[in-house]
């Protein structure tokens, strides 16, 4: 591969939103990956209607060590039985086979090791990505037809 050819594809992967991009040409292979920007939540409060009260009032967002503690709170409220399921590669989520199909599994879905949870297409082809773990599916945290990034939480399976 060419140098300027590399530079190009680096150039590409900055000024886009993905986080990896993998390419093989002529039996070379070539992985530009970037780091994922934290994202931060905010859970401060904003009144929806506008009152009298907070007309030139300055509302601060809570610091990142605040809203960190938060989520922490947050993951810690699920069992301890809980498995993710991350994506493997970077592509589309789909929960079923064809657009008029039934989905893989749904919410309260019994799952073994090695039942088709979903697919992720990359680059035209169709990954299926199987449960590790036996158990119950307890939340799909992912939109039929989503983009998703590599090792982005799809599932939740509460173990037996």
């Amino acid at each position: 591969m060419d140098i300027n050819y590399i530079k190009k594809l680096i150039k590409m992967l900055d000024s886009s939103n993905l986080a990896e991009l993998e390419i093989e040409e002529e039996g070379t292979k070539i992985r530009l990956s970037k780091p994922r920007p934290k994202v931060f939540q905010n859970f401060s409060s904003v009144p929806t209607q506008p009152s009298s009260e907070n007309i030139g009032t300055t509302i601060t967002s809570p610091t990142p060590s605040t809203v960190e503690t938060k989520i922490e709170e947050k993951e810690e409220a699920l069992p301890t039985n809980i498995v993710e399921v991350r994506s493997p590669m970077v592509g589309t989520f789909y929960r079923a086979p064809a657009p008029d199909a039934e989905p893989y599994v749904n919410v309260g879905s019994y799952v073994k090791v090695g039942t088709v949870l979903c697919i992720i297409e990359a680059m035209k082809l169709m990954n299926e990505i199987e449960s590790e773990v036996e158990g119950k599916i307890y939340k799909i945290l992912v939109e039929n037809g989503q983009a998703v990034e590599y090792d982005q939480p799809l599932f939740l399976i509460e173990k037996v």
